[in-house]
């Protein structure tokens, strides 16, 4: 049955791009994590650069507001796209499982056609 296989490889091609969709959101994980850590190092050295720690003080450095701005945002994306992942992985799990159901499936339809090949040229 063409159609069996047909289900098979769209299972399988279904199955390597919820791959490749984890594998993404994993890399931008790992670079919005890189991000925030170098934002981190450039807010410690402007506040020990004007020796002023206190965010609310009145001449704590703008650079370092930005940037604490900007870490959090990455840190909220981060979480974000975590959540995202745990979604994929969930999706990436029925994924397989259904890859596993349409090959279970084919491979039945496969030794049914050979059982029945091995009758009719008995009988006929």
């Amino acid at each position: 049955m063409k159609s069996r296989e047909n289900l098979v490889r769209l299972k399988q091609f279904q199955v390597s791009e919820k791959r490749r969709q984890l594998l993404q959101l994993d890399m931008m994980i790992a670079e919005f994590e890189r991000m925030a850590e170098e934002l981190d190092m450039q807010i410690n050295a402007e506040e020990k650069k004007a020796g002023i720690t206190d965010i609310s003080h009145f001449a704590y450095p703008t650079f370092a507001k930005a940037a604490r701005l900007r870490r959090d945002n990455l840190k909220n994306s981060q979480a974000d796209l975590m959540q995202q992942k745990a979604m994929a992985e969930s999706l990436l799990a029925e994924a397989e499982a259904e890859l596993a159901k349409a090959e279970l499936l084919e491979s039945r339809d496969a030794k049914s056609r050979d059982s029945n090949d091995g009758r009719s040229a008995m009988i006929g």
